[in-house]
């Protein structure tokens, strides 16, 4: 099956740009202290329900990745990008990282106890996104954990031609508000248990916001 054309814009440009990410995204443990609480929050939650590992989804480098199973998760890599998971093998040997689309998992139903998308949902257009997020919904246990984290806006996109150190890119980002990123997961079905958008911080040209939900446990 072919790939999107916007599936394919974001392999090859993070293909491209895969060694200066690597060098320029700060590890966890040197991101603010909001952003390392959120992180441990989730990793608390998982470690809590105890259903099953947990899929870090456009893993990149695989830090955040190795942050998690730092954090006593058992946890996976998997990225769009064949040359970041190149790099995340050689950093963290002993971690698994995989290729693969979030909008098709090789995972089987209810398999995971959490997913994290740090950073890695916008790329894709708002209209496929409910497919995503279904993707999430199927993957996870009753009970399992989602963290979703990222930029939002007032349902812009960005198309900048070079990025991390000037090499060229041709992804789209997709700015949406946090109100509409929050019905999605709704209607995905997912209980949204925090919502968290943080004042831009100065200089700073994006709004962060972070949204922690679960899959609802069976009834």
């Amino acid at each position: 099956m072919t790939d999107p054309a916007y599936l394919t814009a974001v392999r090859e440009s993070y293909d491209t740009v895969a060694a200066a990410y690597a060098d320029t995204v700060k590890p966890p443990a040197e991101l603010d202290p909001l952003s390392r609480a959120t992180l441990a929050a989730f990793a608390d939650a998982v470690r809590s329900a105890g259903l099953g590992p947990v899929a870090d989804l456009g893993c990149g480098p695989g830090k955040v990745t190795a942050h998690l199973a730092d954090l006593g998760l058992s946890a996976f890599g998997v990225d769009v990008s064949p040359r970041m998971i190149e790099l995340a093998r050689q950093a963290y040997p002993g971690l698994r990282f995989s290729v693969g689309s979030m909008t098709a998992l090789e995972v089987q139903d209810g398999a995971l106890g959490g997913i994290l998308a740090h950073y890695s949902t916008h790329h894709t257009p708002p209209e496929l996104l409910p497919r995503v997020f279904a993707e999430f919904h199927r993957t996870l246990a009753p009970g399992g954990r989602l963290m979703l984290a990222g930029h939002v806006g007032d349902t812009r996109c960005l198309r900048p031609a070079h990025a991390y150190g000037g090499h060229p890119v041709s992804y789209t980002s997709h700015l949406l508000p946090p109100g509409r990123i929050a019905g999605l997961l709704d209607r995905a079905g997912f209980t949204l248990s925090a919502q968290l958008v943080e004042s831009r911080a100065k200089g700073a040209q994006r709004t962060v916001a972070t949204f922690l939900a679960r899959r609802p446990e069976r009834s």
